[in-house]
């Protein structure tokens, strides 16, 4: 090894896209969505220590009794199949909203996975530690994956999917935290297998607003009437097209370039307590 010391940013991602086509026998859902990291960050750090165990640091963040941080148990994956005879120590310094539909949970999961396969000296191929990844979290393992997707089944099986046009993105959170254990339990099915085409395209920003759907919205939206005002006020704000991101409540509004989304979010900022993230796809 190296180093004993690593620092890594890990993406929140939003889906322009989200069909749930059925229940599996599992209890998990099948799903076809169009996933695309952008440009919010947590600030992870990773650090090898002599002490055994895992100890992960994240200020603000508060866990339920009994539960355990998804960083942590992705971490100690990795230490149960190496020969590391002390610990880890993870430092999260959270910017991407909680409970908040931009998966920043299981970006952190699958950032510990890929640093620590760095820092260990695994040597552990991106399909390895996407298995690993799956049995944290159904998002992990398209963080790992690294590129914009269409995720099927329950998220786990992606399709690199390239020609979007160059957009940007305002995310507004309205300061609302969404279980999408809740929403799932929730949710009427609407969405029919034709839905679960894998989408192509050419550039145009036409193409991608079209395609905006989220099924979650429908079981969101009247528990949580925050989540329609926040889309009505992108809309008013300029955005051309808008929609929840995930089990919610974050919305993000289209924009044609930086500048315009920068103009939106300060415009939200003045006349809100909302959180606004003005952020580009990666």
């Amino acid at each position: 090894m190296n180093q004993a010391i690593l620092k890594l940013q890990a993406p929140a991602k939003i889906n322009l896209c989200l069909h749930v086509l059925g229940k599996r026998p599992d209890g998990y859902h099948e799903l076809a969505m169009l996933m695309q990291r952008v440009s919010l960050y947590d600030e992870i750090t990773l650090e090898l220590t002599a002490e055994p165990g895992v100890n992960v640091v994240c200020d603000g963040l508060v866990l339920a009794a009994g539960e355990e941080n998804i960083a942590a148990r992705a971490a100690q994956q990795l230490l149960e199949i190496n020969d590391h005879s002390g610990g880890i120590r993870i430092v999260i310094d959270k910017h991407i909203p909680v409970a908040a539909g931009l998966g920043g949970g299981s970006s952190d999961a699958a950032t510990v996975l890929t640093g620590l396969n760095q820092l260990l000296g695994l040597g552990l191929s991106r399909a390895e530690l996407m298995r690993i990844g799956v049995k944290l979290g159904a998002d992990v393992p398209f963080f790992i994956f690294g590129k914009t997707a269409w995720a099927t089944g329950i998220g786990d099986r992606l399709q690199a999917v390239a020609g979007l046009p160059d957009v940007c993105y305002l995310l507004v959170n309205p300061k609302v935290a969404v279980a999408t254990k809740w929403v799932y339990e929730n949710l009427v099915l609407t969405s029919k297998n034709d839905a679960a085409r894998l989408p192509r395209f050419s550039g145009q920003a036409a193409e991608l607003i079209a395609l905006l759907h989220n099924d979650l919205e429908a079981a969101t939206l009247p528990k949580f009437p925050q989540v329609k005002i926040v889309k009505d006020r992108l809309l008013a704000a300029g955005a051309q097209g808008v929609l929840m991101s995930g089990s919610g409540a974050t919305v993000f509004g289209v924009y044609p370039s930086r500048s315009a989304a920068d103009a939106a979010a300060e415009e939200l900022r003045g006349a809100t307590d909302w959180r606004v993230f003005s952020v580009q796809p990666i």
